[in-house]
């Protein structure tokens, strides 16, 4: 995979369509079986780490830089961006930078995720909120349910 000759560090089984944009190759860490859809933005100013069995959605934005706002340089931050395992940033959401998204977690469609998320939740809307837990341990069980409410 080209990606791996600009020092990303793609694990076996990943799929990364070919309209993904990167920014900084070398900062993006993508686990085993990990997917990361059609016109995703990976913004990797900082590392962007996806963990194995995640999914990144079509159109999801993460954004690992920001500028510090209190500093009127507004000098250039790289904080980094972590998808767990078996997480799901749904399509259109963004991420933004220093967030994780926790193991087992759903982001739902058009989220805009500015603080952490625990493992095993739902959350969705601008700004993102906790919709509910994942009672189930189980991969697939809960990715079914609408999350547009």
């Amino acid at each position: 995979m080209l990606l791996r000759l600009f020092g990303a560090k793609i694990g076996a089984n990943a799929h990364i369509y070919p309209s993904v944009r990167i920014t900084i190759p070398w900062n993006i860490d993508i686990g085993d079986e990990a997917g990361v859809g059609d016109g995703a933005i990976l913004y990797a100013l900082g590392p962007i780490t996806i963990g194995a069995r995640a999914t990144v959605s079509q159109g999801a934005h993460l954004c690992a830089g920001s500028h510090d706002i209190s500093d009127s340089a507004r000098r250039l931050l790289k904080p980094p961006i972590e998808i767990g395992s078996d997480a799901w940033v749904c399509a259109d959401a963004f991420v933004g930078p220093g967030v994780t998204i926790g193991q087992g977690s759903i982001a739902g469609a058009r989220a805009v995720v500015t603080k952490d998320v625990d493992p095993g939740v739902i959350v969705a809307g601008n700004p993102a909120r906790h919709i509910r837990s994942l009672e189930t341990g189980g991969r697939g069980e809960e990715t079914t349910e609408r999350l547009d409410r």
